[in-house]
């Protein structure tokens, strides 16, 4: 059994956020803001991630403005959900978007990173004291207010701080006080944390460097230098940042993370953000950051391979996995069964489930229903995540069937239709679920688009006998007790919809969204 680390909480208690992000522009404009909410009860999920912005809190400097922020917790509450708000500061995208004017037009002060031709780029320089100081202050007003609005209701759970840092258009930062730190030795706290580790990403840079035991960046690290470096400096920069919000409102805070793996030719500055906390600097960022709660991969391929790829990378014992803005895809099952997710977001563009009469779209349907099929059975995630119990139906292409190693059990998952031709295009409404086994006999089943039959592993003294047959058939299926459509309440307490029986479980266990979550009892 593996310990799964929550890090939200409502009512001192877990709580698993999902729903999704809302548009980046939708913090700003009351109509977005609400399609957005409106979004989320579609999804049946309790959370909004949605944006707060640097420039339209200070829109002067030492001059707040809390008004957007006030209409977000108003909503909330109105629509009974749960808020994660996005700081939209320093960085943004790996730029600087979002920062007050008075910052954009003082490059004197608030310096930005200079690129190798020596012309600035749109970054701010996190090697500028300044710009730390200025983005902290607005930050710490912010963590102010929200405890003084929101302590008591707590419709904030928690604070993505940044999005996506990093820098576009330069490897790093080539200004005079990034430049003296490039040529400076390698910090002996980094070269003590990598020596510990014994082995990752940042281990292996420094072996094919040569293993210096001190020197210079380049000298430690090669042609990673640059990237390594930027990653060292941002993270103290918002670890910083994270320190002092917590000393004033003690959310959880955390960094989301524009991935490399999702580019053809991952060059750092260009492809992604540079010094973001992509696999291969991940170590530092959870050396150097430890005022900050977790970080969060923003996790955009489809294919199920490199998706579990990226979520058995960022599923560590000192960082729970949580996807801040992700896609809806297959995926989704497996960082539930198997990597213990904590927390799902629909990624931005939440807002276009919405039709015009207040249901989903048709062609958003079957990425609503894969979050639906989560969010039914949450109350079962809290429970039986890290245990082994929850196991991940997915349709892969042209997969028909799928078995699956069950407590006393063994159990075949169809697919579809059985006899579908393989020279047909994949069917886009793939099955998809979850397996949730809470005893031996105590069955919970949510998804789409498959069907479960469950037989009884033979015992010792039966194991001689001839168990050779050309299907399961319903006289090898194990016998149920009780098969039931329901749901959970708000007490986490299992209501019953509507029962199964005869026909409708002697050829398996049919599973479809409108089902809500089925329960099976069985016996020997």
């Amino acid at each position: 059994m593996k310990e799964v680390k929550r890090v939200f909480t409502v009512d001192g208690k877990p709580f698993f956020p999902i729903g999704g992000e809302a548009n980046n522009s939708a913090g700003y404009d009351k109509n977005q803001s609400e399609a957005a909410f409106k979004a989320v009860k579609l999804l049946h999920g309790n959370n909004l991630l949605i944006p707060v912005y640097w420039d339209k809190v200070e829109p002067e400097e030492g001059k707040f403005d809390f008004t957007t922020v006030d209409s977000l917790l108003s909503s909330a509450r109105r629509y009974g959900i749960k808020l994660i708000l996005l700081w939209f500061a320093t960085w943004k995208n790996g730029n600087m978007d979002y920062t007050p004017a008075w910052v954009k037009t003082d490059p004197k002060r608030f310096k930005r990173v200079i690129c190798p031709t020596g012309k600035d780029v749109w970054v701010l320089s996190s090697h500028c004291e300044a710009n730390l100081k200025a983005d902290k202050k607005a930050f710490l007003a912010f963590c102010k207010y929200l405890k003084e609005k929101d302590s008591a209701e707590r419709t904030v759970i928690g604070l993505q701080v940044e999005n996506e840092p990093g820098i576009i258009g330069s490897d790093r930062d080539y200004g005079p006080e990034a430049q003296a730190e490039f040529d400076r030795p390698v910090p002996a706290k980094l070269l003590s944390a990598m020596k510990a580790a014994g082995k990752g990403y940042i281990f292996d840079i420094w072996q094919k460097s040569g293993g210096k035991k001190s020197g210079a960046w380049p000298e430690i690290f090669g042609s990673e230098a640059g990237e390594l470096m930027t990653a060292w400096s941002i993270a103290n920069y918002i670890d910083g940042i994270v320190e002092a919000g917590k000393a004033i409102y003690n959310l959880p805070m955390f960094i989301n993370v524009w991935m490399m793996e999702q580019n053809w030719w991952p060059m750092p500055g260009e492809a992604y953000p540079s010094g973001g906390a992509v696999t291969k600097t991940l170590d530092i960022y959870k050396w150097f950051t430890p005022h900050v709660d977790l970080i969060a991969p923003d996790i955009k391929p489809q294919d199920t391979d490199m998706y579990e790829a990226m979520c058995k990378t960022y599923s560590r014992d000192d960082n729970p996995l949580f996807l801040p803005e992700t896609p809806p895809s297959l995926g989704l099952y497996s960082a539930v069964a198997n990597y213990n997710l904590i927390g799902y977001h629909r990624m931005g563009g939440l807002e276009t489930i919405v039709a015009d009469d207040g249901t989903v779209r048709p062609e958003a349907r079957i990425g609503v229903e894969t979050i639906r099929v989560v969010a039914s059975a949450l109350p079962l995630l809290l429970k039986y995540q890290g245990t082994g119990k929850i196991h991940a139906v997915m349709q892969k292409e042209f997969m028909e069937s799928q078995y699956l190693d069950l407590d006393g059990y063994m159990g075949l998952v169809q697919f579809g239709a059985p006899n579908r031709a393989r020279d047909l295009p994949p069917d886009p409404n793939r099955g998809r679920g979850l397996v949730i086994q809470a005893g031996r006999n105590e069955f919970y089943l949510v998804g789409v688009n498959y069907r479960l039959l469950l037989r009884a592993k033979p015992s010792t003294e039966k194991m001689q006998l001839p168990l050779l047959v050309a299907d399961w058939t319903p006289k090898l299926l194990g016998h149920t007790v009780s098969v039931d459509e329901g749901h959970f309440d708000r007490n986490d307490k299992f209501v019953v919809d509507r029962t199964r029986n005869g026909d409708q479980v002697n050829r398996g266990l049919g599973v479809e969204a409108d089902n809500g979550v089925l329960r099976v009892i069985t016996c020997d």
